[in-house]
C-alpha cells in the first residue's frame, strides 16, 4: 500500500523497499523545484513581500485536514518549511534593526560602491532611502531570504566549508542593508548580493589566510604507499535538498553539481582567493568579464589575466577524467554499491566491505589527520575495528543513505560497546571509480547531520 502521496501533484510516492531515515514528500526533483518555485511566489511576488508570507502560512494553517494522514503529514511539512522561512525572515529583519540602532555610519568594505535594496516588488527605492520602519526591514529580510540559498552556495564554493557559508550569508545581508542608500539602479538584487558576498568571502579569507597542506605521517600508522593527499582542515560537505532539477535545467543542474563536489572544492581551494572568486564568477555563475571586473574591482584584462592562471592551477588538481566537469547523476549500480556498503558496515562483514573498494581508494577524514591511501593500508586500519573478538573493536555500526555535494553518502551511526544508543559517528562521502568501485571516502565529523536531515542518534 502507498503511504503517501506528493505533496505537489498528488501522485503517490514510490515505495521506500525497506529505507529507513526521512522520508521525501515529492515524486521527483521536478515536483520538488515546483514547489520551492511556488514557495518563493507566495513569499514575495505581487508587491506583497513579507506580508505574503504570513499570508501563504495562514493559508496553509486553514487547508490542514487531518484525514487521511498521508495528506495531513504533506500539508504539515510545506507549512513547517513555510513557518522556518519566515522565522529566517523574521531574524534578518531583527538584525538589521539592531544594527540600524547601533550604526553611526555604513561600514566602508571592498565591497565599494555596491548597490541596491529595493530591486524587487515588494522594496522600493522610497522605503530604503528614508529612515528604515519595521516594515521596511522586514521587506529587505524578505528581499534577502529569496536569494538566501544560491548566495548559501556561492559562500560555499568560496570557503569550502558549511559553517563559514552560514556565516557569511548573515555578513552579506548586514553589508546590504548597510549599503542600501548607495544603490544606483545599474544591477539587479542577485548579481548585487553576489558582488556584496564575493567580497566578504575574500575579507574572510583575508583575515584566515588558510592554505592548503599536505597530510603528514602519524607515528606507527601505515598510511599506505601513495603519495599523501591535500589537507584541507576547514572542509565540510554541503547538503544536496535544493540543488537545481536536472529536469529543469540539464546544463545549470550539471555545473551546480559538479561545481559542488569534494573533488572540485579540494582543487580550487588551491587557487589564491581573486583567482577562485574571478574562476567561480566566470565559470561557475557565467558572468562577463565586465561583469566580473566590476563586481571585484578590477579591469576587464586583470579579471581575464586571473582567470587564464586560474585555469591551469584548477586542472592540475582535478582528477583527469573529471576535468570537463559534464557527468552524470549516480548510477543505479553506484547506488547498489552504497547499499552493499551500508549493510557490510552493519554486518560486520569485513570481505564485502573490501570489495567495494578501489585498488587505489584514499580516506580522509577532515579536520582529524587520519589519511590512507591504498587498500590494502586501509584494510589494514579497517579490519580490527569490525572484528568484535578484537581489543580495539569499535562498535556495531547502522547508515543512513544521504547526499552530499552531489554524491552519494552515508549517515554513520555507532553503537559502542556496552550501550544501546546508536549515535552519530561519521558521515562519509563517496566518489566512485569507472567500474564502480569506491575510489575516495571523505569521512566527515557528525556535527552537521541535522542539516543533512539524519537524526543525531538511533
Amino acid at each position: 500500500m502507498v503511504a503517501d502521496v506528493c505533496a505537489s501533484c498528488g501522485k503517490p510516492l514510490p515505495a521506500r523497499a525497506g529505507r529507513t531515515g526521512r522520508s521525501s514528500v515529492y515524486c521527483s526533483a521536478a515536483c520538488r523545484q515546483k514547489a520551492y518555485r511556488e514557495r518563493q511566489g507566495n513569499a514575495a511576488g505581487a508587491g506583497a513581500g513579507v506580508q505574503g508570507l504570513i499570508d501563504d502560512i495562514g493559508r496553509r494553517v486553514t487547508e490542514l485536514v487531518p484525514r487521511p494522514a498521508s495528506v495531513l503529514y504533506s500539508g504539515v511539512t510545506e507549512l513547517s518549511a513555510s513557518v522556518a522561512r519566515l522565522r529566517r525572515v523574521a531574524r534578518v529583519a531583527r538584525d538589521t534593526a539592531n544594527d540600524s540602532v547601533t550604526a553611526t555610519a555604513v561600514t566602508e568594505d571592498v565591497t565599494g560602491d555596491v548597490t541596491q535594496a529595493a530591486v524587487e516588488e515588494s522594496v522600493t527605492r522610497a522605503s530604503v532611502t528614508k529612515a528604515p520602519s519595521a516594515l521596511a526591514e522586514a521587506d529587505f529580510a524578505a528581499l534577502a531570504e529569496s536569494h538566501r540559498r544560491e548566495i548559501q552556495v556561492h559562500c560555499y564554493r568560496m570557503t569550502g566549508s558549511y559553517d563559514d557559508a552560514e556565516d557569511l550569508v548573515q555578513e552579506t545581508f548586514l553589508r546590504a542593508w548597510r549599503a542600501r542608500d548607495a544603490f544606483e539602479g545599474r544591477a539587479g538584487a542577485r548579481t548585487w548580493l553576489y558582488r556584496i558576498a564575493t567580497n566578504a568571502c575574500l575579507d574572510f579569507q583575508r583575515r584566515t589566510a588558510r592554505r592548503p597542506q599536505r597530510y603528514e605521517p602519524v607515528p606507527g600508522m601505515n598510511h599506505g604507499t601513495g603519495e599523501p593527499p591535500a589537507r584541507l582542515t576547514w572542509l565540510q560537505p554541503y547538503p544536496d535538498d535544493e540543488l537545481p532539477s536536472a529536469e529543469e535545467q540539464p546544463e545549470a543542474a550539471a555545473v551546480s553539481r559538479e561545481t559542488l563536489e569534494l573533488v572540485f572544492l579540494a582543487a580550487i581551494q588551491h587557487l589564491p582567493p581573486r583567482q577562485r572568486a574571478v574562476l567561480i564568477l566566470r565559470d561557475v555563475l557565467g558572468l562577463s568579464a565586465a561583469e566580473t571586473a566590476e563586481a571585484l574591482g578590477l579591469t576587464v584584462a586583470s579579471a581575464n589575466s586571473a582567470l587564464q592562471r586560474a585555469r591551469p592551477t584548477l586542472r592540475d588538481h582535478l582528477p583527469g577524467r573529471r576535468a570537463d566537469w559534464r557527468t552524470a547523476e549516480p548510477t543505479e549500480s553506484q547506488r547498489t554499491v552504497l547499499h552493499e556498503y551500508m549493510i557490510a558496515a552493519r554486518t560486520l562483514d569485513f570481505t564485502a566491505m573490501t570489495d567495494l573498494l578501489s585498488k587505489d581508494v584514499t580516506l580522509t577524514m577532515p579536520p582529524n589527520p587520519f589519511w590512507f591511501t591504498g587498500r590494502d593500508a586501509l584494510v589494514e586500519f579497517l579490519r580490527p575495528t569490525l572484528d568484535p573478538a578484537s581489543p580495539l573493536f569499535f562498535g556495531h555500526w547502522r547508515h543512513l543513505p544521504a547526499r552530499a555535494n552531489g554524491q552519494l553518502a552515508a549517515g554513520g551511526y555507532v553503537r559502542r560497546p556496552g550501550t544501546n544508543v546508536y549515535r552519530a559517528q561519521v558521515l562519509d562521502v563517496l566518489r566512485f571509480d569507472a567500474d564502480d568501485r569506491i575510489v575516495e571516502i571523505t569521512s566527515f565529523e557528525p556535527h552537521l547531520f541535522p542539516a543533512f536531515g539524519l537524526p543525531l542518534r538511533l
